[in-house]
């Protein structure tokens, strides 16, 4: 989405040291995002949010629990008012949870980005763009191809961004491919 800066799938909110995948402990698993609040704002983000699961299941496990993690007031009196006109328009309680932000431990490498990596030549030629993994992982680049790759965005987003990012011609055609079967 345009405004989305980068993103980076980890584990929040708990206290065990040093999750990883398989010694989660007390975390969730999360997604951070990085977002331009010129381009959209965070209630644009948090209402994307609740249309993007079931806000009134319960959580079935702390791993898989729906969470958001707020950084400030501001954010959580968006999210408590988000949450509360959803409740009245569903007419049922919300179970998703709000909580103050704690840490943020990122997942290990084989989980960010993992439907862009799950199409190695597009993969490895976005990875070739940069010096390190962790700046792939932090690239806004890296972030929308994941997105397309997945099935999001529209078709005028993807040609916008297509023309900025210089990829081999068949890769880009490749990409091409894909995204255009979700068109």
């Amino acid at each position: 989405m345009q405004g989305v800066v980068s993103t980076r799938v980890g584990y929040a909110g708990g206290t065990t040291a040093s999750p990883t995948y398989r010694r989660i402990g007390d975390h969730t698993e999360s997604i951070q995002i990085e977002f331009d609040p010129e381009v959209i704002s965070y209630e644009e983000l948090i209402r994307i949010f609740w249309e993007s699961h079931n806000p009134v299941a319960e959580s079935y496990s702390q791993q898989y629990k729906t969470i958001v993690f707020f950084h400030n007031e501001e954010q959580e009196a968006v999210a408590l008012a988000t949450r509360d006109a959803l409740a009245q328009e569903l007419g049922a309680e919300v179970k998703t949870d709000l909580r103050a932000y704690e840490n943020f431990t990122s997942a290990e490498a084989y989980h960010q980005k993992y439907y862009l990596q799950n199409r190695r030549e597009i993969f490895d030629a976005v990875k070739a763009m940069y010096p390190s993994f962790d700046s792939f992982v932090d690239s806004t680049t890296a972030a929308r191809i994941n997105g397309y790759v997945a099935g999001y965005g529209t078709q005028e987003q993807f040609e916008e961004d297509v023309t900025l990012i210089s990829l081999p011609e068949p890769v880009e055609r490749q990409l091409r491919k894909r995204v255009e079967a979700y068109w």
